[in-house]
């Protein structure tokens, strides 16, 4: 009987043992079948594998980050001027507008040989909505339009370049690296100031804001860490120490001519039409 038992819990072994082994022949010889390889021809198939994994993961983000961001955002404080120029952009025509507290968004053809289409998106400018509407849009942005109200933009420098400095500043922004048109508007008025003294003067206020930014983040954690430095560090802020390309242009989305004429805004259309 226990010739019998000992018989019996050595077959159940190996019956434990194939269950728990199926494809241990297998391995077995194709261990045997890699190790009579040559081992220039096995590193040529590992670099082989790892430049198709390589090409795909590529390709994947390369074509992902060409079809999302194919947005042109319009930004910029109350009464800049966006929702009249986001109406002139589309139709040419004069429409009066009242300060926007939702996104409004249409296609926009661009005036180039390709036929480029692109939805032109305008953000609310009250202080209290743009960061909600950034956050929505910003990851689709091919172009950012940002619209300064030249006529009055001395009282306004302060608040024009904080929220300047809030897009630059942007990680997800500074990635993509958007073209950002400054487009200094009502140029029709006779106090609007150029575009390159709203250039000067934001670069200086910029300049300024980055030092008091910093300072402030270094004294709540002891780094500046998370936050994008903006510019280079030990010189003077300027917009062509940034990656993303910065053009100021102006425009007049009124027009010389009030609400009949046409809209003096060929610089911008034609900024757009480079995308």
């Amino acid at each position: 009987m226990e010739a019998d038992s000992t018989g019996g819990n050595m077959g159940e072994k190996a019956d434990v043992e194939m269950t728990e082994n199926p494809f241990e022949p297998y391995i077995e010889s194709l261990r045997q079948q890699l190790e009579d390889q040559d081992p220039v021809f096995l590193i040529g198939v590992i670099v082989a594998l790892a430049v198709v994994v390589i090409t795909c993961v590529f390709l994947k983000y390369f074509l992902t980050s060409k079809t999302v961001r194919s947005a042109v955002l319009l930004v910029g404080l109350c009464d800049s001027g966006k929702t009249l120029l986001f109406s002139r952009l589309l139709s040419g025509k004069f429409k009066r507008t009242q300060t926007s507290i939702t996104d409004s968004s249409a296609p926009y053809k661009a005036k180039n040989d390709k036929g480029s289409t692109w939805t032109l998106i305008d953000l609310p400018g009250h202080d209290s909505l743009r960061p909600q509407y950034l956050e929505k849009f910003k990851s689709a942005a091919r172009a950012i339009v940002f619209v300064v109200d030249s006529a009055i933009f001395q009282k306004e420098v302060r608040d024009v370049a904080e929220f300047l400095y809030v897009l630059l500043t942007d990680s997800v922004i500074s990635r993509n690296a958007p073209a950002l048109l400054v487009a200094c508007n009502k140029q029709d008025i006779t106090m609007a100031k150029s575009a390159k003294l709203i250039q000067q003067q934001l670069e200086k206020e910029l300049n300024t804001l980055r030092v008091t930014r910093s300072a402030a983040l270094s004294s709540q954690d002891g780094s500046v860490g998370g936050n994008l430095y903006l510019g280079k560090k030990g010189k003077d802020f300027e917009f062509s120490q940034l990656p993303v390309k910065v053009e100021f242009l102006e425009c007049s989305a009124r027009g010389s001519k009030g609400e009949e004429g046409d809209a003096d805004i060929q610089s911008l259309e034609k900024s757009l039409a480079k995308l």
